[in-house]
């Protein structure tokens, strides 16, 4: 599926492929949350790294999560880079050079119509705000911390490659 995403002011304008494209995984970690907001989580897709066109790139900047995992003395930079526009900071994508083939926008930067998704995978609750109410519904899969399951996989069960 071809999709067309923007920020918020228009400085930044990016396309690419997706063949799973359906904004199922609701990931409630403190960075999502608190680079993303919404409803104390944020929604990733999956994406082709080499389709993406992006206009306006001289608006983007890189943000480089701080993590301290239990025990940790320091923080360390995560090696991931969340993109976003410099100007009205709205979160454009992730990308992390582990998969480098991969490119997850963020849903809500999306102007393409997407797909709705027929379940929802609740991701990293053990991290997420006391103030966030979990809207499961019958399906839904919850996780204290990540799935085994991939973007690709889930969308493969599901029978909504495209």
């Amino acid at each position: 599926m071809h999709l067309e995403g923007s920020c918020h002011c228009g400085a930044v304008s990016f396309s690419l492929s997706s063949a799973h494209p359906y904004p199922y995984q609701r990931c409630y970690c403190s960075i999502c949350r608190k680079t993303q907001g919404g409803g104390g989580y944020a929604i990733n897709l999956s994406g082709d790294a080499n389709s993406l066109k992006v206009q306006g790139r001289k608006h983007i900047a890189i943000y480089h999560a701080r993590l301290k995992e239990p025990g940790d003395k320091r923080a360390h930079s995560s090696t991931a880079e969340r993109h976003f526009c410099s100007v009205c900071g709205s979160g454009l994508w992730l990308f992390s050079p582990e998969w480098p083939e991969l490119i997850h926008p963020f849903a809500s930067a999306i102007d393409t119509p997407l797909p709705v998704p027929p379940e929802h995978t609740h991701l990293m609750l053990g991290s997420k705000a006391s103030w966030v109410e979990v809207q499961v519904k019958p399906g839904d899969q919850q996780f204290e911390v990540y799935p085994k399951e991939s973007i690709a996989q889930w969308h493969e069960r599901l029978g909504l490659s495209r």
